[in-house]
């Protein structure tokens, strides 16, 4: 294991409130941009977060991957489904895209472990 992404979500959430209670106006749009970019409409959330993810991968973003790994499989994508968006940040993004779908791979399968383990 390279990175614990449970823990980097966890942590990072901490951080996040302290950005909400600093620039409170600035996080409650960004929070209402996100609930708006989420509902379903003509893509379901499952296919949001991979996109989500897969941009993670580009932008070399951890706190990305760590969330939208996680949502991910909250909306029911396989690592099939993960695997496949990998392959596709790997091809627009390049050697560096291979570092990064690595980490989101990794930071799926944590997540699918702390499921199965949590019951």
């Amino acid at each position: 294991m390279v990175d614990d992404w449970p823990k980097m979500a966890h942590d990072l959430g901490g951080a996040i409130a302290q950005l909400r209670s600093g620039i409170p106006e600035v996080m409650k749009a960004f929070r209402e941009m996100d609930t708006a970019v989420s509902k379903n409409g003509a893509l379901d959330a499952k296919t949001k977060e991979l996109i989500a993810v897969a941009l993670g991968i580009a932008t070399r973003c951890d706190g990305c991957l760590a969330f939208h790994a996680r949502a991910a499989l909250k909306y029911g994508a396989t690592r099939e489904e993960v695997m496949e968006m990998i392959g596709m940040a790997i091809y627009m993004g390049g050697g560096p895209s291979v570092i990064y779908g690595a980490k989101a791979l990794e930071a799926y399968d944590q997540f699918v472990a702390a499921r199965a383990s949590a019951g």
